[in-house]
């Protein structure tokens, strides 16, 4: 098990893991590099529009280690992510927001589970698996982690992906390139639509769209939106970054640095305005996650000797 980095939330981690041996590396999991030490913060979000801006943000996870790839339960009580140790085993973990405390939701070894999602009915979550055989394909579970079952057992391999309505799924499917592929769960197939794309989808509130980055020829990236076999380009993507989240009020969020950024299309010329971030943590950010009602942000940071 990994050594705990600071008192405090270590103290919840310790308690989780009594009984449970918590071979905590991830969805990153097609690279043969170590994943990086990530923590998890979580801020509060007031104004909209023009007025957003983040309050401090507070390390939830606090634990040497990767705990990565957050998601908002429905209800925004409570954050599903990946906690991964050197040993190479993912699962998937809950962060309880009112108790402040962290349960572990699957037990899988030797098969792994990242990016954990709420299906859009919220009977459960969907998540890529790293099978036993090293296949990944994206498996559906109840809530409480049981009930596993593949959803699309002929598509893969599958690195990330989002729902766009109660029965499509817009993936990020691993190749040269990488490709934007789209679902129907109840046939099971998958057709390409869009080939180099960044690792980040995200479902468009308000919309049966997905948002992600696209990687143009000439080496411009843009956050671009898919829908019903249509791609809409939207704003140049912040220092040709990859993570980005939607706020409900139709805001995007992206990171520089410690430093999250929003954009509207009624910004004008000043295209991204810094919002706040965790930079007291020294903290650079990769991914973002918005709570359904738009009250919390949690926050994934790469700490100094993480």
């Amino acid at each position: 098990m990994s050594s705990i980095r600071r008192a405090g939330p270590s103290v919840r981690w310790a308690a989780a893991l009594l009984g449970a041996a918590l071979t905590l590396l991830p969805a990153e999991a097609t690279s043969q590099d170590a994943p990086p030490g990530t923590d998890i913060f979580l801020a509060r979000i007031s104004g909209q529009g023009a007025d957003l801006s983040i309050g401090p943000a507070r390390n939830v996870t606090n634990r040497a280690g990767y705990d990565n790839q957050p998601f908002f339960l429905p209800d925004g009580s409570g954050i599903l992510f990946t906690a991964i140790d050197e040993a190479g085993q993912a699962d998937v973990w809950r962060y309880d927001i009112a108790e402040d405390r962290v349960v572990r939701v699957t037990d899988t070894a030797p098969e792994s589970e990242y990016s954990p999602t709420p299906l859009p009915d919220g009977s459960g979550f969907s998540a890529v698996r790293v099978e036993a055989d090293s296949t990944q394909r994206l498996w559906r579970f109840d809530m409480d982690g049981s009930s596993p079952r593949v959803l699309l057992p002929g598509v893969a391999p599958v690195g990330y992906h989002a729902w766009a309505d109660d029965r499509t799924l817009v993936l990020f499917v691993l190749g040269q390139p990488a490709t934007l592929q789209v679902a129907d769960v109840a046939t099971g197939v998958a057709r390409v639509e869009h080939r180099d794309i960044g690792r980040s989808l995200q479902r468009i509130p308000g919309e049966e769209a997905v948002s992600f980055v696209d990687r143009a020829e000439n080496g411009d990236t843009w956050i671009s939106r898919w829908w019903r076999r249509s791609i809409e380009p939207l704003v140049p993507a912040l220092d040709n970054g990859d993570f980005h989240a939607w706020t409900p009020d139709g805001t995007v969020l992206m990171a520089s640095g410690s430093t999250i950024h929003a954009w509207r299309p009624d910004f004008g010329a000043e295209t991204w305005r810094p919002i706040g971030g965790v930079a007291d943590q020294e903290a650079i950010v990769s991914r973002l996650a918005v709570s359904p009602d738009g009250q919390w942000i949690a926050i994934v940071g790469e700490l100094p000797g993480g």
